[in-house]
């Protein structure tokens, strides 16, 4: 028997959107809202050397406050926003959460201490977890299923891209002013956009490209605690979600402290950072993200299990040019081999969002996405920077100016595990596809 989603209140008054162009300009607008999303996040790593002058912090205090601290608030507060949005009008959450997080990014340029830059940061997390779930569930309501694949991958274009124009921007400002300036500056950016997508954006109607059959019977939504046991109860759910977040222990624990490595062990200078390190980030994160959305389009409608081999492949690829980033003696040799693993290690975050998107009820959408990112960003965020940062306190006795490289080696191993995470989840969805083929015999 087929799966029947429940329609919500706004599903018999909207239409579906007819107009390819107008999804078009809803993607691109919520894909710049999650580039400031994470231009935000970013900005305390990407200016982490002068903050650390400035303020007089440790690495320890750097992997907790961009970690940790960070994620504590961002992820769980997720799952009662997710909730909300699921059952209220998406498009406003977004809008209020886009204006709470810059104007918390804007405070993060007036601290004067250690503590206060903590609650500041603290204030970013709450408003970045109303951020990116509800764009997932309205894209998921603009476009078919055998487009949203391509559709998710250029929305989560945003991390590259905020990562990218932060550095250019981030570190340009802060070269010609100070490290304060940006904060103001991105964050002003970020309340003007929140007043843009509240008039701009349009509620689109839940499930609408998941129609059920007229004459149907519909399932009742679920309460809140029982769409979290719902979501944990799937063992290929929870398992794509943990494949995730190892994946993103790699992703934040490299990128929280790629700035900071270049510059204090490799010798690069902030208008050097500006530039280079930019166009690594930009170019090869953007272009995996979008190749790997390509991918699972194209292969995914073939088998599922597509959604787990194409990540867990790509990590695999990407371990020993991460080793010789770490490795290389000197900085431009270095970012010819960060180009890689920059371009290889995202590829799990279309194929999983695309994949966990289309197996929940349209109305369990939201907070399936941040369920998702619960699991993916308090494994990844919460602990790949704390992880790296206390690594390199703990090398620095030992091996001195070189302890942030004693730590990307130590990080290493987490490719193995995430990979081979993702090829049981790739067993585990073909198993699960042949016998719901089987049974439908």
């Amino acid at each position: 028997m087929p799966i029947m989603y429940p329609r919500g209140p706004d599903m018999a008054n909207q239409p579906i959107s007819k107009r390819p162009a107008r999804g078009g300009l809803i993607l691109g607008m919520l894909c710049f809202v999650y580039v400031l999303n994470f231009l935000d996040r970013q900005l305390i790593s990407i200016l982490a050397k002068p903050i650390q002058d400035a303020l007089h912090i440790s690495d320890s205090q750097l992997g907790r406050i961009t970690g940790l601290y960070f994620a504590l608030f961002y992820c769980f507060i997720a799952i009662p926003v997710g909730w909300l949005a699921d059952r209220t009008n998406r498009v406003r959450v977004l809008s209020a959460a886009c204006a709470l997080w810059s104007a918390a990014t804007a405070a993060c340029g007036m601290v004067g201490t250690y503590g206060q830059l903590v609650v500041a940061r603290m204030l970013v997390g709450v408003g970045e977890a109303g951020g990116v779930p509800p764009s997932y569930a309205i894209i998921s309501d603009y476009f078919p299923r055998e487009k949203r694949g391509t559709a998710m991958a250029i929305f989560n274009l945003g991390p590259p891209l905020g990562s990218a124009l932060g550095v250019a921007l981030g570190a340009s400002l802060a070269a010609a002013f100070n490290w304060r300036i940006p904060f103001y500056v991105i964050g002003a950016i970020g309340v003007v956009t929140a007043i843009a997508v509240y008039f701009l954006i349009d509620e689109p109607a839940r499930g609408g490209h998941d129609a059920v059959p007229a004459g149907e019977e519909q399932l009742a939504p679920n309460g809140f605690i029982a769409t979290i046991v719902r979501f944990f109860a799937d063992p290929i759910l929870l398992l794509a979600s943990l494949a995730s977040g190892a994946a993103n222990f790699i992703t934040y624990g490299i990128s929280n402290f790629a700035t900071l490595f270049l510059m204090r062990e490799k010798g690069m200078q902030l208008n050097e950072v500006a530039i280079w390190y930019a166009l690594v980030v930009g170019i090869g994160m953007s272009g995996g993200i979008y190749v790997s959305g390509r991918l699972i389009d194209r292969f995914g409608a073939r088998t599922k299990a597509a959604h787990a081999f194409i990540p867990a492949l790509s990590l695999f690829l990407a371990l020993p040019f991460f080793l010789a980033f770490a490795w290389a003696p000197g900085w431009k040799l270095a970012l010819i081999f960060l180009t890689i693993p920059t371009f290889l290690n995202s590829f799990f975050l279309p194929a999983t969002v695309t994949f966990i998107q289309g197996e929940v009820r349209p109305d369990e959408r939201v907070i399936s996405g941040a369920l998702l990112l619960l699991v993916m960003n308090f494994i990844g965020l919460g602990l790949g920077p704390t992880y790296v940062g206390m690594a390199s306190d703990f090398f620095r006795p030992a091996h001195g100016v070189h302890a942030l490289q004693t730590a990307f080696y130590a990080l290493a191993p987490m490719y193995l595990i995430a990979g081979v995470l993702f090829l049981g989840l790739a067993r585990m969805i073909a198993r699960s596809s042949s016998s719901a083929q089987g049974s439908s015999k």
